[in-house]
């Protein structure tokens, strides 16, 4: 870490720091939220969930080598300095605040309804041909997360790409007071947490709360391809670079070819230059991913080379996109989250596979008042894009109704059914939102496949 005292954190915080004064200026080594994770130095962060308490684990942290809590209640046995605070989860928002303000480099914030973790990654991989690169771990993309991934940042760190999650409003402009981001980008604006945020003009105007707390001469990435983010036409003061797969758009994409397993090949277009591609995951909608990175790439300098190497540099992250191929058949892993556009998307990408296809589609949560809708028409996308439709969940009874598919109330009544229909040779498509479990699926497939 940058050199982050006692005493600024206590400040940062509007903590009350107690202990001995001269240990006010001690340097912490490391933020932690994990008692398991703790080093000589760090400090941690006591926060009560609705498991644990961290407050129960603050000696055993001391004992561990820990310099300093934070903490909402003085621990009982005082051993080390400690800041106390009204809330935990407030004052690390605040922390890391001051903390990215030691920085002085190029902090690329992403966010949108779909593939706001592949960009992440696609965006890391083309920055880190040039610079040092910080990215998002795991899911730790929410009020927590986003302070912890900042609170991570090596000292030597050059650039940083950071995933900013939302469900509600409000949450986008707490997340861009602390990220400051000098390169905003958007991917799509879908239907998700609509429960929250109503409809799509809902959760535009929430995820669009990111450029309010933007660094000064920011700029801004959008995917011109979507309704909503090509009706911006200035974002304070200037015009948003937009990208995609129309040839409208400043960064476009000719050639598309997609080869299954063997990645997607296309010629990006930049300002007037035109380089071919292999970019190693599945799905068309890879392409515009790679576009965003390409755009955010030449804001900050790098050589075409460079955005060619990254790109096809890329690397799958968990269960997105993720093909297995077990031998027998192969596995469209995917079951990390879902929603109306993401489901559609790898439907999508389903189609491009030979043989035959099986999608098998799970619920899809917080989609408001028109989710029974929602699964309906998604199950009538999925029919005209599989050859066979397997449903599981409570909302997905209007899937199956939509694709004319079966259904099933939950995964072990749909595991025989799942046997019979799948034969050698098959691409099974395995899709729901993260709750639903479906890594089951994916790994009771793989065990009879």
């Amino acid at each position: 870490m940058k050199p982050f005292t006692l005493e600024e954190i206590a400040a940062a915080c509007g903590g009350k720091y107690v202990g001995d004064a001269e240990k006010k200026q001690l340097c912490i080594t490391s933020v932690e939220r994990d008692s398991r994770c703790i080093k000589d130095g760090s400090l941690f962060l006591a926060i009560k969930g609705e498991r644990v308490d961290g407050h129960d684990y603050i000696e055993k942290c001391f004992e561990s080598g820990a310099c300093c809590a934070v903490c909402e209640k003085p621990p009982i046995n005082v051993q080390k300095p400690y800041i106390l605070v009204d809330s935990t989860l407030e004052a690390v928002k605040k922390i890391a605040k001051a903390y990215r303000e030691k920085f002085n480099i190029p902090i690329v914030g992403v966010s949108g309804s779909v593939g706001k973790t592949s960009t992440k990654e696609m965006i890391y991989a083309v920055l880190s041909q040039k610079f040092k690169t910080h990215k998002t771990e795991g899911n730790l993309n929410n009020e927590l997360g986003v302070p912890l991934t900042i609170l991570s940042m090596p000292e030597n760190t050059e650039a940083a790409v950071i995933e900013m999650g939302i469900s509600d409003f409000g949450e986008m402009s707490r997340l861009a007071q602390i990220v400051q981001p000098t390169v905003c980008v958007l991917t799509i604006i879908g239907c998700c947490h609509l429960e929250n945020l109503g409809d799509r003009d809902g959760v535009c105007k929430a995820k669009t709360e990111m450029f309010k707390f933007a660094a000064d001469n920011a700029e801004f990435v959008l995917n011109g391809d979507d309704d909503k983010l090509a009706q911006i036409t200035d974002v304070n003061g200037k015009k948003p670079i937009f990208f995609g797969l129309k040839n409208s758009n400043r960064y476009y994409a000719e050639n598309i070819k997609n080869n299954g397993e063997g990645g997607v090949s296309c010629t990006l277009c930049a300002d007037g230059d035109k380089f071919d591609v292999v970019i190693p995951a599945i799905g068309n909608y890879m392409v515009s991913n790679a576009l965003a990175a390409v755009a955010v790439g030449r804001i900050l300098g790098l050589s075409d080379e460079q955005l060619k190497s990254g790109v096809e540099a890329y690397k799958t992250v968990g269960s997105r996109a993720h093909v297995i191929n077990t031998g027998r058949i192969r596995i469209i892993d995917d079951c990390y989250n879902a929603n109306p556009t993401s489901v559609k998307a790898s439907l999508d990408t389903l189609s491009n596979f030979d043989g035959r296809k099986i999608a098998v589609l799970g619920d899809m949560k917080e989609l408001g008042k028109e989710n029974l809708k929602l699964h309906f028409d998604t199950g009538v996308y999925a029919k005209s894009k599989s050859d066979v439709v397997i449903s599981i969940g409570e909302l997905s009874k209007e899937l199956a109704k939509g694709a004319n598919g079966k259904w099933f109330a939950d995964i072990e009544s749909a595991k025989p059914e799942i046997l019979s229909q799948i034969k050698d040779g098959d691409t099974v498509l395995v899709k729901a939102s993260h709750s639903m479990q479906f890594e089951k699926i994916v790994e009771f497939l793989k065990a009879n496949f």
